[in-house]
Formats: C-alpha cells, sequence, structure tokens
C-alpha cells in the first residue's frame, strides 16, 4: 500500500496554475461584420457548441468520440435535405456561414448556453432558422425560447424531422415536445459520415442501452420532466454498426450499459466474433456476477468507466445511489482487473459528509487499488434536479453563473468546508493523480503491461500541449490509431488465455490490456 498523503496536503501553497492555451478557454469570434452568403433552402447545419476546457484534466477526453446526440439526430434528417456537422471543440475556428443554412440547430448544455445563445443571434442576423435542443433546453425553456425560432424539447431524433417538414411548409411551430417512450429500436443510425475521421480518436461511439437503473440525486437523469425509461436496442443492430463502422476500437456511451446482465451477456456474445475492443459505462454492481465480466472481456471489453461517487455510505445514502458497499469496492475492482480490464473511476466531491480529508483518502484508496484512470468533479446542482432544489430551499447556492457548473468550480457552499476549499482539493487530486509518483503506485502488478500502461498515462494525461496541437491539425486518429491497434491484437491473444481457463478456476491473471482511456 502506498504511503498516506498529509490530510492538509491539498490547502498548501497554491501549485503553479496548469498550461491552458487561449483557444482552449475562449470561442471563436463570430464577426458580427460577416455577411455570410445567400440562404441554402433545405440546408441544416447541426453545431455543437465550444466550451472551456479545465486545465487540470486531460484535453484528450474531448475527441474521444463526436457527440452521439448530433449524429443521431442528423440520421433522422428527411430524404431532399443536405445536412452537416460542426463542432467547435476541434479548434476549426467558427462554423460555416456560407452558404447560410436554412436551419441551424444547436444542442445547449447549462456550461455552454451563452455560447450556443451568442451562436442563434449570429445565425439569426444572417436569415436562418435555429432550433435549439438539449438537456438545458429541457431544464430551462423560458431561458432558452427568446434566443430559438423553435425548441425541441425531449427526444430531438423524433421531433427533427418533424421540425424540417414544418419549415418546408411554412409552419414551424416554437415549441415541439417529445418523449423516450417509443421503441429504441426505431432509431434511425447516426450519421457518422458527417464526423471529420481524423480528429477523434475513434468515431464509434455506440449506445444500446437508453436510461439507468439508478436515479441519484445530483445526476441529470433526474431533471424534471425527463422520463427515459430504460431499453435496449436489438443486439444485431448494435454489432452491426459497429461492424459498418471499420474502426478497431469502440466506446458505448450509454449511462450504464450493466444495468441488464443479460442483455450484456447476449451482446458480447454477439461482439465476440467481431475481434474489436471496446470501453463502456457501468456500475459497479456489474461485478455482482463474475460470469458477466468474464463474457465482457472475451468480448473485447478492455476498460470501464464506473461511477463510485464517494467512498462515504452516507453520501451514497443522501444521493439515492443504489450500490454495494465501499467496503467491498476494491474486492470488486480486481474482479475486473483479473479479467484485463481497466478501471476508470468516477468521484464525485462535497457530499455533505465529505469533511477536508475526502482528499487523501481519495487518493490514497485510488493508489491502493491501482485504479488506472481516475475522473473528479464538484458536486454540482444541476437546474431542475432534487440536489438543486435542496440547495436553493436551504440558501446554499452562490450564483447561476452556468458556464461555471461544469464540475470543475464550487457553486454552492459546502457543508465542511468553504468553497475554495473544495476548488483546491479538486485540483490538488488531479495534480496528484497525474504525478510520477502516483502514475508509478497504479502500475499493474502484471509486469507485461506495465510499459502499456505507462506510455497511456504519459500520452493520456500528461501531453495536453501535444493533444492541442493533434487536435488543431486533425491528426488524433492518425497518432492513435496504431497504438489502438497494438492494444486491439494484444488483446486478441489475453482473450485466447482468457477462453482456455475455466470460470470456476477463476481468471487469466496477469493479464492486462491498457486501452487509450475510458
Amino acid at each position: 500500500m502506498s504511503a498516506r498523503p498529509a490530510a492538509d496536503e491539498p490547502f498548501r501553497a497554491h501549485a503553479r496554475r496548469p498550461w491552458l492555451p487561449p483557444d482552449m478557454t475562449t470561442p471563436p469570434r463570430l464577426d458580427p461584420a460577416a455577411p455570410g452568403g445567400p440562404i441554402e433552402r433545405r440546408f441544416a447545419l447541426l453545431i455543437n457548441p465550444f466550451y472551456p476546457k479545465d486545465p487540470h484534466a486531460s484535453f484528450g477526453k474531448h475527441v474521444l468520440t463526436p457527440t452521439l446526440a448530433l449524429t443521431s439526430v442528423a440520421g433522422a434528417t428527411p430524404p431532399g435535405w443536405r445536412v452537416r456537422y460542426w463542432d467547435e471543440n476541434l479548434l476549426q475556428g467558427p462554423p460555416p456561414v456560407d452558404p447560410v443554412p436554412e436551419v441551424v440547430g444547436i444542442s445547449v448544455h447549462l456550461t455552454f448556453a451563452r455560447r450556443a445563445y451568442d451562436l442563434a443571434r449570429w445565425y439569426r442576423a444572417r436569415g436562418a432558422r435555429v432550433v435549439l435542443g438539449g438537456l438545458h433546453v429541457l431544464s430551462c425553456p423560458d431561458e432558452a425560447a427568446p434566443h430559438a425560432d423553435a425548441l425541441a424539447i425531449g427526444d430531438g431524433v423524433q421531433l427533427w424531422p418533424v421540425i424540417l417538414d414544418d419549415v418546408t411548409a411554412g409552419r414551424l411551430q416554437p415549441v415541439y415536445r417529445a418523449t423516450w417512450q417509443r421503441p429504441y429500436r426505431e432509431d434511425p443510425p447516426p450519421r457518422r459520415d458527417l464526423v471529420p475521421p481524423g480528429s477523434f480518436l475513434t468515431t464509434a461511439s455506440l449506445i444500446a442501452t437508453r436510461g439507468c437503473h439508478n436515479r441519484c440525486g445530483f445526476c441529470y437523469l433526474s431533471t424534471d420532466g425527463l422520463r427515459m425509461p430504460y431499453q435496449v436496442r436489438d443486439v444485431e443492430q448494435v454489432v452491426a454498426e459497429l461492424r459498418d463502422s471499420g474502426e478497431p476500437y469502440a466506446v458505448f456511451v450509454d449511462n450504464n450499459l450493466g444495468s441488464r446482465p443479460e442483455y450484456v451477456r447476449a451482446l458480447c456474445r454477439a461482439l465476440r466474433p467481431l475481434e474489436r475492443i471496446w470501453s463502456a459505462a457501468v456500475t459497479i454492481d456489474v461485478t455482482d456476477d463474475p460470469g458477466v465480466v468474464r463474457e465482457m472481456a472475451l468480448a473485447g471489453c478492455t476498460g470501464v468507466f464506473i461511477g463510485f461517487e464517494s467512498l462515504s455510505d452516507a453520501n451514497l445514502r443522501d444521493a439515492r445511489k443504489r450500490t454495494p458497499r465501499p467496503e467491498d469496492y476494491a474486492r470488486r475492482v480486481r474482479i475486473l482487473h483479473d479479467h484485463g480490464i481497466q478501471v476508470n473511476g468516477s468521484f464525485v466531491l462535497g457530499f455533505d459528509h465529505d469533511h477536508r480529508d475526502v482528499f487523501a483518502t481519495t487518493a490514497e484508496w485510488i493508489e491502493a487499488n491501482r485504479l488506472e484512470c481516475a475522473t473528479f468533479h464538484i458536486l454540482t446542482p444541476y437546474p431542475a434536479t432534487p440536489l438543486y432544489r435542496q440547495m436553493e430551499a436551504e440558501g446554499r447556492l452562490l450564483h447561476r453563473e452556468w458556464a461555471l457548473y461544469d464540475t470543475a468550480h464550487a457553486v454552492f457552499r459546502p457543508r465542511h468546508m468553504s468553497p475554495e476549499e473544495l476548488e483546491r482539493g479538486y485540483a490538488w487530486l488531479y495534480r496528484r493523480l497525474f504525478s510520477h509518483i502516483s502514475i508509478w503506485r497504479r502500475r499493474p502488478s502484471d509486469r507485461r503491461a506495465v510499459l502499456p500502461y505507462l506510455a497511456m498515462s504519459y500520452l493520456y494525461k500528461r501531453s495536453n500541449r501535444v493533444w492541442r496541437l493533434l487536435i488543431r491539425r486533425r491528426l488524433t486518429h492518425a497518432v492513435w490509431g496504431p497504438l489502438i491497434e497494438l492494444s486491439r491484437r494484444r488483446h486478441l491473444r489475453f482473450r485466447r488465455r482468457l477462453a482456455g481457463t475455466p470460470a470456476r478456476e477463476g481468471s487469466a491473471r496477469g493479464g492486462m490490456v491498457v486501452s487509450p482511456g475510458v
């Protein structure tokens, strides 16, 4: 076990602020004098607005996969319309305005709501019809309405073709609403062909399930009006999407791929012949049945993103998260490791039972259990969630500057520390876990996996200057592609060993395969 960090270490003198170039914090300028071209009828542009990057985390996570929400909406575009996708976070400048699209669809999240509204104003001034959708529109429709010609509240895949048909017919409505009740299998496949392939580590962002069996009070899934029943797509649909993508590595962006173990088994058995590798978000109770973990490993799972949230029973109880007890987390992490699956643990800081020692305690636990990666979030009360209502009722909200509701800033008064101490502890945890000593302490026990692990750790976590260059020059896929292929081939050898080990005898220990992050 590693030496325990001092409890007051996060509150000592500030470290130098991490490197953060202006183009990672400031959106591209929208020239008010830019005339734009003529309006092109039946041309729709979908925009993912710019948002400031956290200097403590890896810039690489922003180009892991393209946004599936917009590519899925694009897949629902009716015949006769031309559609284009633009992601401002790829550092290619402001979105195009020559020709001016007849319709501009903009995804709105609270952290980049102001940028979305600026884009809407810019395009409307040039004659485009602007449609705003996304979670922030659902939670704050009155705020968004003045900035749009139409709001899409609910399932955008259902609403998009209706909106475009109404534009064509000259009867655009101010508000469109849809539920998420329609069978998920009826959704068309996403338009990955619209995404610049060189800009992302993989364009194979997949989703097999929708919803989650948990309704944590701080999670966006608990937003008022968001009624998202747990649904699954046909296994054959998912497998066909991965096969047709041609990508060796896929990322499942489901909230919780493991909510139904029997579905996961069926999916994994169908994925196995493709000989691809993939990662997914699951809850730690996926380890209730090690047989499911084995099926995941045999199907190519190299990494999982797990929302541990907290190491405190009281915090988890207050958040209404149904999860195994934290004292059993370590055993369950070992089950994943024994099956060659790396763990990216997600931790939320600032719960009401968190004291100043939470940062050191969390760091020690992550290092002792050799989590390959960790992600930290300051507890953030999203609008229209139970946590927001609680903080508002208790008078603990500091402001409603949505750009700072990014889980990297304290926007409320914690119970047992100041907002400034919470932010310092958050920054310290990233410095600690991205430090040379912590990376080394968390190396895999299998010596064969140490070099790949170190390469991933340093390239992914300590190379933001390189990431900026790769993003700007659209070299992400070119640089990471060979590393992914090496990981895939290594995993094929590992899973052959695992398949030759009887399940009752456990796993093919010592076969950790490090993938490029979860």
